[in-house]
């Protein structure tokens, strides 16, 4: 397809469109519809995508470094593959509900308030984004890197963080309960106030977490294998023994 670098293309209507390997570097798109559009392999860095329809889209390996998708609709999206590049990019208030964001680069993105229920991150990069108050109610985060990531007030009911690496995170009064967090690792995360209920942490790194109670470890499902420092360590097998006993 010829380039369309910097074109506008406001409120187009392509849906289904085949726009594999297009360039679409800093082009307008905002509003247009994207619906099963195919965007493999599309350069789109810096492009306009605010509220654009892009539910049921392919963007394997699309290049989003950048790109403004505020607003957008990724509902039941294709990102997967070694992923798309999202880098950098702004998803505040997006909706990725169901998406397939599989080995993603999303380092640094804004996805602030965004709807990822239900979407696989599995094995993403979200080093350093902006996940605060953001809908992850059962979403799978195995084995993904949030890194110093900002997930205060964030909605993790039920999610799937196994050997998530969530170190030096932002947790501050995220929702985890029932959360799946085995083999996470929560070195240096800041968990005040999150509500850890009925969450299993068994075989987790919890060294040197800031500003967790004995209270809140207290209501998990398990801290079997966890690894602890010993100023909550001590009194918590002391109060919860049957805590760090192998759940059935």
């Amino acid at each position: 397809m010829d380039s369309t670098e910097r074109k506008n293309l406001q409120g187009a209507n392509l849906i289904g469109a085949n726009l594999q390997g297009a360039n679409f570097v800093r082009a307008n798109l905002a509003r247009a519809n994207l619906t099963e559009a195919n965007l493999q392999e599309a350069d789109l860095q810096e492009a306009n995508l605010q509220e654009a329809d892009l539910r049921g889209a392919s963007l394997e390996k699309a290049n989003l470094m950048g790109a403004n998708l505020q607003g957008a609709d990724f509902s039941n999206a294709h990102l997967l593959d070694k992923g798309a590049n999202l880098q950098l990019a702004n998803l505040q208030g997006a909706n990725l509900q169901g998406s397939i964001l599989q080995l993603v680069n999303l380092q640094g993105s804004n996805l602030q308030n965004s709807n990822l229920q239900g979407s696989n991150i599995q094995i993403a990069n979200l080093q350093g984004s902006n996940l605060q108050g953001a809908d992850m109610q059962m979403v799978n985060l195995y084995g993904a890197d949030l890194q110093d990531a900002d997930l205060r007030g964030a909605d993790l009911q039920g999610a799937d963080l196994q050997e998530a690496n969530l170190q030096g995170s932002d947790l501050r009064e995220a929702n985890l309960q029932l959360a799946n967090l085995q083999l996470a690792n929560l070195q240096e995360a800041n968990l005040q106030e999150a509500n850890l209920q009925e969450a299993d942490l068994r075989w987790s790194n919890l060294y040197r977490a800031k500003n967790l109670s004995l209270d809140q470890l207290s209501k998990v499902k398990t801290l079997h294998g966890v690894k602890l420092d010993e100023e909550l360590l001590i009194p918590l097998k002391e109060k919860y023994s049957t805590l760090f006993e192998l759940p059935d």
